[in-house]
Parts: C-alpha cells; sequence; structure tokens
C-alpha cells in the first residue's frame, strides 16, 4: 500500500511488474493500473508543466484516499504514484495500481481513485506555453464524478 510523491520520473512498465509480482505473491486474482502522462491541450504548444504541492499534507491526502479505496473493495494492495516539479509533454506524470480477489473490485478501486486524485489531490498546475502561463482549473465534470461514489 504505497503512495510515493516524486519529482524523479517513473517507469510505469517497471512499476506495474513490480506492484504486479507482489499482488500474486499476497493472492490478488487482479491488478488494474492508470499512468497518466502530460498532454498539449492548450491553444499555444505547452513548453512545461509545473507542479507544486505541500510536503506531508499531499502525502497524506493520498494516504486518505488509498485508505478509503482499500476498505472499500477490500484491496490486497494499492499503489498511487504522482509527480511534481517541472514535467515534459509526454512525460508520465501519475500513476495508479490496485490489486483485489477479482477485477471488479480493482477497477472500480482505480476508477475511484483517479476520480478523487482528481478533485481532491493537493496539487496545483501551471501551464507554461510559448505565450505565457496560467494555473490549471479544476473542470465541473471531474467534481461531478465523485456523486458516483456517495
Amino acid at each position: 500500500m504505497t503512495v510515493r510523491v516524486q519529482t524523479a520520473p517513473f517507469d510505469a512498465g517497471a512499476e506495474l511488474t513490480r506492484f504486479s509480482a507482489g499482488a500474486a505473491a499476497g493472492g490478488a486474482g487482479a491488478v488494474v493500473s492508470f499512468t497518466g502522462i502530460v498532454r498539449d491541450l492548450t491553444p499555444a504548444p505547452l513548453l512545461r508543466l509545473e507542479i507544486e504541492h505541500y510536503p506531508g499534507m499531499t502525502e497524506r491526502a493520498l494516504g486518505d484516499i488509498r485508505d478509503r479505496a482499500c476498505a472499500r473493495w477490500s484491496l490486497s494492495g494499492a499503489l498511487i504514484i504522482h509527480r511534481h516539479g517541472t514535467l515534459m509533454p509526454q512525460d508520465p506524470i501519475m500513476m495508479v495500481a490496485t490489486a483485489a480477489p477479482h477485477r471488479a473490485a480493482a477497477f472500480a478501486a482505480a476508477d475511484f481513485l483517479m476520480d478523487y486524485l482528481k478533485s481532491r489531490a493537493p496539487f496545483w498546475k501551471k501551464e507554461v506555453t510559448a505565450t505565457g502561463t496560467a494555473w490549471v482549473s479544476g473542470k465541473p465534470e471531474d467534481e461531478a464524478a465523485l456523486g458516483r461514489w456517495d
């Protein structure tokens, strides 16, 4: 049950291999993973994405989100990796993986983690383009997605 907030890049394939090996050894029958990638949806070309967070507070918030998923779906494993600092287009920004006895629980838990990370994780993102900078605002549809889990 790991939460990592880091500046360093990560290898999603290697992380998934390591997570899956531990999950299988623990009796899991299903592993689901998701990796988010920095993409350029800005009108001017995206030069970089700058992500800020409050150390300590962020890890606690992500741990709380993870713990809620683990309790709700009786997960045998959960992984959250989220980067901060300066990221370039196409860099991996975050990853979640869940392990459960059955696929439905693993899929639902991964979906829950993503919805809560998008809307409740205390990260602040600034897009830097050739024409200036802009803070990224939350999207109403991401906030609305949380209603599925009440």
